[in-house]
């Protein structure tokens, strides 16, 4: 069976299940929409709010599929970063399962597979021509 010709539908479901669960985190921060406690208090010119802002309209451009491969290269920094400022610390580098950055990873190499590979097949860029 060649499933290949539906790997940019794939790219775009991946695309925006992962953008859908990263803006999440974002509303958590900064609209409190999922209430999580330890975000209560977030100031915006922070770490955490400005990450929460990345994460909030980052994902939501992704969401939609705008500007996508630029948006994505921008959050899989972001996560980079995360990964080595709030995880690699608490335990070995190079077992993220341990220091609670697994999610920091794989949300880092997914944005960074979505900059190279584009949106997918659906998406605001492919009406401008933009893939």
């Amino acid at each position: 069976m060649n499933l290949a010709p539906w790997a940019p539908r794939v790219l775009s479901v991946l695309r925006v299940v992962s953008a859908y669960l990263f803006l999440l985190h974002g509303s958590a921060k900064l609209l409190h929409i999922p209430h999580i406690a330890h975000f209560d208090g977030v100031r915006l010119l922070s770490l955490t709010g400005v990450a929460g802002i990345l994460e909030l309209v980052g994902g939501a451009l992704l969401l939609l599929g705008v500007l996508t491969r630029p948006v994505a290269f921008i959050l899989s920094g972001e996560m980079a970063f995360a990964y080595f400022m709030a995880h690699a610390s608490k335990g070995n580098a190079l077992l993220p399962l341990t220091n609670g950055g697994d999610a920091a990873v794989l949300y880092c190499f997914i944005f960074l597979y979505i900059a190279v590979a584009g949106g997918g097949s659906w998406g605001l860029d492919r009406l401008y021509g933009r893939r």
